[in-house]
């Protein structure tokens, strides 16, 4: 029997804080506000963008002094579009999983089941003493994210739920309504070991960070093995930064230019918090553990995935990410409303066009 492989998806980081996507002083024609993503979310749902993914963040720096919140913002998009899926970003810690599963849980209802959330395990150690929160050692944040995972599971699924954990506890705690099926997707990022043993264990989505196709490969195949050894599944997102341009010559120029305008000061900074989380976990693999000073003036190495150049470039590198197994591709922009148009009409459809063209792999035979 042959199996087909669903087409790649594709989304966009939501602006929702300030400073666009990189950490420099070039020209970025993207708005934080409300009236600007409203318009963002319409133009990307309209040019084959599945998913939008939120930002949280609770204190200003690194040239994001703006923020807003993400679940609320998350859902003005969904009231602003009638098939777009929004991803809303929560951070163990700050969030209680009983509060978050009673808002997704009404947003899944208003938006009827197109919220879904992304569980963010902290790289800003500042973030968290400024607002009063513990800061947990590397490994013991995504042991926390887990059990948030699984108690936002257990309340909307089960009536009665009792958990026992070392960092919630419910009792005899029922939700209604719950969501309606299927149940809100559940996101995570990482790169580290922690991470990946927790997404082959409970979550439906893995994101990572930006990278070339070999290197998300190890990623790809270590996840799924122990993930098919749990008797789980796991979809795999990777981050990228496009910059489409009629020719690539053009498209290095605009990358040389942000590079050359990057904020130095916003970079190190930037770059002693998250390289300090990364090299927290165990064996010092996190995400940004082997990021240059070129890699972080995108937030995610986003530069890494190398989607730059003319669409018929990226198209077929995106086809190469799916080749080793992503199956969504999130994307930043410079200038994010025009750009989001122009990958959605000229990339994406050739992408449309060569997974066509692709013979599907064999996964089993009768």
């Amino acid at each position: 029997m042959t199996v087909l492989r669903d087409p790649i998806k594709f989304a966009y980081w939501v602006p929702n804080v300030s400073g666009g996507l990189v950490i420099s002083k070039i020209e970025q024609r993207t708005g934080w506000d409300i009236n600007y993503n409203r318009r963002l979310a319409q133009i990307a749902e309209a040019n084959g963008f599945d998913y939008a993914l939120s930002q949280i963040r609770f204190t200003a720096g690194y040239g994001a002094e703006f923020q807003h919140e993400s679940v609320a913002f998350s859902h003005a998009l969904l009231a602003a579009t009638t098939k777009l899926k929004v991803i809303a970003a929560l951070l163990p810690g700050p969030w209680n999983p009983a509060l978050a599963a009673k808002q997704i849980a009404t947003i899944n209802h208003l938006s009827e089941g197109r919220v879904a959330v992304n569980i963010v395990s902290g790289w800003f150690r500042g973030e968290f003493t400024s607002i009063g929160e513990p800061w947990l050692d590397h490994d013991e944040r995504y042991r926390r994210s887990e059990e948030f995972i699984r108690a936002l599971r257990g309340i909307w699924n089960q009536d009665n739920f009792t958990f026992r954990g070392d960092f919630y506890r419910f009792n005899d705690y029922t939700l209604k309504p719950k969501p309606i099926d299927p149940q809100p997707e559940i996101f995570q990022g990482g790169s580290s070991r922690a991470a990946r043993d927790m997404a082959s264990r409970v979550s439906d989505w893995y994101f990572t960070n930006g990278n070339s196709p070999e290197e998300i490969k190890k990623q790809v195949d270590d996840i799924r093995a122990k993930a098919e050894a749990n008797g789980h599944s796991v979809k795999i997102g990777v981050n990228a930064f496009a910059i489409a341009r009629s020719t690539e010559a053009e498209a290095r120029t605009v990358l040389n230019e942000i590079i050359e305008k990057a904020d130095p000061d916003a970079v190190g900074a930037f770059a002693h918090e998250v390289k300090n989380a990364g090299k927290a976990s165990p064996e010092g693999q996190g995400n940004w553990a082997k990021s240059s000073f070129e890699d972080l003036v995108q937030y995610n190495d986003g530069f890494k995935t190398n989607l730059i150049g003319t669409p018929e470039q990226i198209a077929e590198r995106i086809v190469a990410l799916k080749d080793v197994g992503v199956d969504l591709v999130l994307l930043g922009f410079l200038h994010f409303q025009e750009e989001v148009e122009y990958f959605g009409k000229n990339v994406i459809p050739l992408v449309r066009a060569l997974e066509e063209k692709v013979v599907p792999r064999v996964e089993a035979a009768e």
